[in-house]
């Protein structure tokens, strides 16, 4: 049930009229001879569930003998095109490949696995984990992350806020002040997410996307990873809380941050304001 329930607040839903092969065809047409039609290319994308997507992806492989993503990326650029192979991504594969990049980049991005170990449920960070280890030659995990995997994949949110309450009424403190007091780094950045996404995931994401946007310049990698992968799960969620936290809403601040096809296609993900 509560799958169910959890996908009812994504803005991205399965279309109802669905037909494989005349969207396969469609895209077909929209990146055949010169130039590229963007337009139809983020409508329909947009439009689909991930499901829907890897199907037309694999009509399209039958049709035309040719790999959608592959065409995609040689037809679109920049951050349009990272927005879009994501769409194109099934979400198990885009947690891993993010975590994969997390972990082999020049310096572990901390934040990145912070953010997908902490807010992803337990049976996906399980899922992930087995995933990102039968792709790995050599065991990447030393014991301190596979401590955290261990209990990551075990949490229930209900149960950590009584803990919390708990803590509270012992204590006289929030979970949050004393995390911020004891601990310091990776470390205190990851029991801050989990803390946060236990007393709310929507409301974690609401943040994320806030600080990605504000001030000078935009955190596009981020933009991009919390508008694909929530898309289908919490959009409606992360709105709400958007509107109740910030003095804007999601949809016009990404509406005043980004450009072009990039800010269409992330428009329609954001799915509608709240002003």
């Amino acid at each position: 049930i509560s799958s169910t329930l959890q996908a009812s607040r994504g803005t991205v839903k399965a279309s109802g009229n669905f037909n494989a092969s005349a969207d396969a065809e469609a895209l077909y047409k929209s990146m055949k001879g010169l130039g590229t039609d963007e337009d139809t290319i983020l409508q329909l994308l947009t439009a689909r569930s991930n499901s829907q997507r890897q199907e037309i992806k694999a009509t399209y492989k039958t049709l035309f003998g040719k790999d959608l993503v592959d065409d995609l990326k040689g037809e679109l650029g920049g951050k349009f095109e990272t927005l879009i192979v994501g769409l194109m991504t099934p979400p198990l594969a885009y947690d891993v490949t993010l975590l994969r990049n997390a972990i082999k980049g020049a310096g572990t991005d901390e934040k990145v696995l912070v953010e997908v170990l902490a807010s992803r449920t337990c049976q996906q960070v399980k899922d992930i984990v087995g995933a990102y280890r039968q792709g790995e030659t050599k065991k990447k995990f030393g014991t301190d992350e596979q401590t955290f995997v261990t209990i990551l994949g075990n949490r229930s949110a209900e149960h950590l806020r009584k803990v919390f309450d708990a803590y509270m009424k012992l204590s006289g403190y929030e979970m949050e002040e004393s995390i911020k007091r004891e601990t310091s780094g990776p470390l205190r950045d990851l029991l801050l997410a989990v803390v946060k996404c236990a007393r709310s995931v929507p409301a974690y994401f609401a943040e994320t996307l806030y600080y990605a946007m504000k001030g000078a310049g935009t955190d596009d990698e981020t933009l991009i990873r919390v508008m694909v992968s929530r898309s289908e799960v919490d959009m409606m969620d992360i709105r709400a809380e958007f509107r109740r936290m910030f003095p804007s809403s999601l949809f016009s601040m990404i509406k005043g941050d980004t450009g072009g096809d990039y800010r269409k296609a992330l428009l329609l993900l954001c799915g509608g304001d709240d002003a």
